[in-house]
């Protein structure tokens, strides 16, 4: 309804991202919903407009591309709305290893998972702050915790770096005496289409079932600690627990742990 919040999801076609426009909606939040999939979007916005009477925008682009973050706000404007919550949720695994992959395949993850993120972040903020409200979620992962593995070879690098480019932000924000909060949020292994598009789901199928988290459990942690200003978030009790490990463990055990088990849960070929 005009007057509500509006949240701008990218990778919202499915997984994290549509549980997170879900939520939201639920909340009485407009959501802004954009992935390369407009079909997939349309579908979710008939689905939330139906059920949570809020009003939906659908944005099909390709964050890969160097303008689609412009492309993705100047539509915004155009149908007057501005962005009151952003979730960078958006992002893939890349398989192989560093040796055997291209550039060019390196270059669109680094801008889909890394810079297209922060741009938006950097786009939006002047705004939250001339409203003194804004609320940011990053979707960082427990890898970001962890040591470097095998294959998959930027994606752990990536997610540490959007942890603490959340706690500076929402250090900065403080600071600067703005009610806007800053959050990485660092799941594990969740239940969605993440491994099967990275032709990972084999592997990580072989891991125990207590080890996995659902996506509804995850989306509730990350926008529970974004409503309360934790710049940070692991949700689920194991994934607390390995976290502390990786603290608190010698770094090369961890290495030596992490090089024995990449195979595990990477492609290394």
């Amino acid at each position: 309804m005009p007057g509500n919040r509006l949240a701008l999801i990218t990778g919202a076609s499915a997984g994290l991202g549509a549980e997170f426009a879900r939520q939201y909606a639920a909340k009485g939040w407009d959501v802004a919903l954009t992935a390369r999939r407009l079909d997939r979007l349309d579908t979710l916005a008939r689905e939330i407009e139906e059920k949570y009477k809020v009003a939906t925008i659908t944005i099909s682009q390709d964050l890969a591309l160097a303008k689609s973050v412009d492309t993705i706000l100047r539509e915004l404007k155009e149908a007057g709305r501005h962005v009151d919550a952003l979730v960078n949720n958006a992002g893939y695994g890349l398989p192989g290893t560093f040796l055997n992959t291209s550039w060019k395949d390196q270059a669109a993850f680094i801008r889909v998972l890394y810079t297209a993120p922060i741009e938006l972040v950097h786009k939006v903020l002047p705004g939250m702050a001339e409203r003194n409200f804004g609320r940011i979620i990053n979707v960082a992962s427990l890898a970001g915790y962890a040591p470097g593995s095998q294959g998959h070879t930027l994606y752990a690098s990536v997610k540490a770096g959007m942890i603490k480019f959340s706690e500076s932000v929402h250090a900065e924000a403080q600071a600067g005496g703005h009610d806007i909060h800053c959050t990485a949020l660092c799941p594990g292994f969740t239940w969605t289409e993440f491994h099967d598009v990275n032709g990972t789901r084999e592997m990580t199928n072989e891991s125990p079932d207590w080890m996995w988290m659902k996506a509804g459990p995850v989306v509730e942690a990350g926008i529970d600690a974004v409503t309360k200003g934790q710049p940070v978030v692991v949700p689920g009790a194991v994934n607390k627990g390995l976290a502390t490990l990786t603290k608190v463990m010698p770094e090369p055990l961890g290495r030596l742990i992490m090089q024995k088990q990449s195979k595990r849960f990477r492609k290394t070929e």
